[in-house]
């Protein structure tokens, strides 16, 4: 059976005209959209030309948001010793060694963000099964399995996100809040566009953006021109 559309989103999407929209002209749609009545999330939905049953052509990585989440980032980290000190320290909400790891194999998920030091990885791989699905495995492509806890924790509390692309290739990343100016929002899309170029997969072949739609968590999707985003010069980095 299909989704009943409530009143609400029928009558924002009389607002979307089925053509990609230029950027900063699609991110203030994006905002006069944003009616829920809680704070929304900004989000990008980026169809690229990969096939990610093939190694050479997965995409997982990591992106600094340069004008932030407008989240609050809830850090846990698995560590041994003094490291677990060193983690609290540098602003982790929770940390901990094999307790932390028996607490989360029993279910517990307080946290949006675990990193795990090297050398206790051999354990943590053991809860893959629960963190895997969530996207909340500690990985070295994604700047979450390293002995620098301080640095990772300061720079997923600033901003930065670890995103992948899905079985169908398509990439689903939340890039700020509706909430933020056209003009900030603008700046993250544009650091996500860049980074997804940087780490375009060997194998990737013919052409690599199919192409990005973007909404509000409640709003309608809203095309955007995927060239005039990739041809975007903004004043920071003229």
């Amino acid at each position: 059976m299909p989704k009943k559309v409530s009143r609400r989103l029928e009558e924002l999407r009389k607002k979307v005209e089925e053509r990609p929209y230029e950027p900063q002209e699609a991110l203030q749609l994006l905002k006069e959209t944003a009616t829920a009545k809680f704070s929304e999330a900004a989000e990008a939905h980026i169809r690229l030309g990969i096939d990610p049953k093939y190694t050479d052509q997965q995409l997982r990585t990591t992106v600094a948001l340069p004008k932030g989440t407008g989240q609050t980032v809830r850090i846990a980290v698995i560590a041994k010793g003094e490291k677990v000190n060193e983690a609290l320290a540098a602003g982790a909400d929770l940390a901990g060694s094999e307790e932390l790891i028996e607490e989360i194999s029993k279910g517990m998920m307080d946290f949006d963000t675990l990193i795990a030091t090297p050398d206790v990885m051999p354990q943590v791989a053991k809860l893959g099964r629960l963190l895997g699905p969530r996207g909340l495995m500690p990985s070295p492509k994604g700047g979450t399995v390293t002995f620098d806890l301080a640095q990772a924790i300061d720079e997923f509390k600033a901003g930065k996100l670890e995103f992948r692309a899905d079985r169908t290739g398509i990439v689903h990343v939340m890039f700020g809040k509706a909430s933020f100016s056209a003009e900030d929002l603008l700046i993250n899309l544009k650091a996500l566009q860049d980074c997804i170029d940087r780490n375009r997969p060997s194998g990737a072949k013919g052409r690599y953006w199919r192409s990005i739609y973007v909404s509000a968590t409640m709003g309608p999707s809203i095309e955007i021109e995927v060239s005039a985003l990739r041809d975007l010069k903004l004043e920071a980095e003229a």
